[in-house]
């Protein structure tokens, strides 16, 4: 009986040996394109991931549609409507003191609370990233400063940090992204070094170290990719925790003064009294925005978290 050839033993193009680099890396992105087709196979099954993802998906169109539509409705030189007028037809959420529009403010904001949220997170995660992989590994000495390195930014108040870096640096976009970037590195970092500290006792680690592979080999070939589902999942909770660091130093007036942003529609609206004059509806719209998308990234990151945490998939 003839038995049919395996994958690996059907012979590739002429003049190619099936061992070639080509193949392998064929068969490499063939296992990727499974690996992701399993995972958002199990994302769709959360019906908390698919509605944060809805509420995500929702603010990114408009954040797109802000770049590129005419900023010609945040111009208080060029406000031709109502001042502090209630919610109507034409004006869903009021206007404020200058007559612009709050929807329409809130709609350009969206731009940059989520370019800063994402810029800043980014410098987080790599930071923490590169920390806790290093403490992980190298452990000894390198482990125990680092970790006391973590530990201090962990205890110091991070409000007060940001707040002192802000007033250095000055007010700026910038600012706030490097801000919130280095003061919320720590936690991240903890949570990889736990990870690394686990995933390079495993025998396969042990194995390529017996056969002389390089530290940079086993970081970026074997404790990295085991790692990066543990990463990949905090990250989506780290831009929740970015924009509303965000909104919060916006709101004290350490943002750029040129930017419209969240925090700064709830500045402004502070500054000029809303709460006293009865103007609720001028920190409705920024204020439900902040709430939706924290809400949207923090149910997909638990989503995430169930889906790529080791630990949480054993439950």
């Amino acid at each position: 009986m003839r038995v049919a050839p395996t994958q690996a033993e059907r012979p590739g193009p002429p003049g190619e040996a099936p061992s070639s680099p080509r193949s392998a890396r064929a068969v490499a992105w063939a296992r990727r394109r499974r690996a992701l087709a399993r995972f958002w196979a199990a994302y769709r099954r959360s019906a908390m991931g698919m509605a944060g993802l809805a509420m995500l998906c929702f603010f990114v169109g408009l954040a797109i549609f802000a770049t590129f539509a005419n900023d010609t409705g945040t111009n208080p030189a060029l406000a031709s409507g109502p001042v502090l007028h209630p919610p109507s037809l034409r004006y869903p959420f009021g206007t404020d003191r200058f007559g612009l529009s709050v929807l329409t403010l809130t709609i350009h904001g969206s731009k940059i609370s989520l370019l800063v949220g994402l810029s800043a997170t980014a410098i987080t995660v790599v930071i923490g990233a590169v920390v806790g992989i290093v403490a992980g590994y190298r452990g000894g000495l390198v482990d125990v400063l680092l970790m006391r390195l973590t530990d201090f930014g962990l205890v110091i108040p991070w409000l007060a940090l940001a707040i002192v870096l802000a007033s250095i640096l000055g007010p700026s976009l910038g600012t706030i992204i490097v801000v919130i970037g280095l003061t919320s590195w720590p936690g991240t970092a903890r949570l990889v070094r736990a990870q690394t500290l686990s995933v390079k006792e495993r025998p396969y680690v042990e194995r390529a170290r017996a056969l002389g592979a390089s530290p940079w080999h086993l970081v970026t070939r074997h404790i990295l990719p085991n790692v990066f589902p543990v990463i990949f999942a905090n990250t989506v909770l780290v831009v929740a925790v970015a924009i509303l660091s965000e909104t919060t130093l916006s709101f004290l007036g350490l943002g750029d003064p040129f930017s419209i942003s969240w925090g700064s529609i709830l500045e402004s609206a502070f500054a000029a009294g809303a709460a006293t004059i009865g103007a609720w509806w001028w920190l409705l719209a920024p204020g439900l925005a902040i709430v939706l998308v924290v809400l949207g990234f923090t149910m997909c990151g638990f989503a995430l978290d169930e889906i790529l945490n080791p630990r949480l998939r054993q439950r």
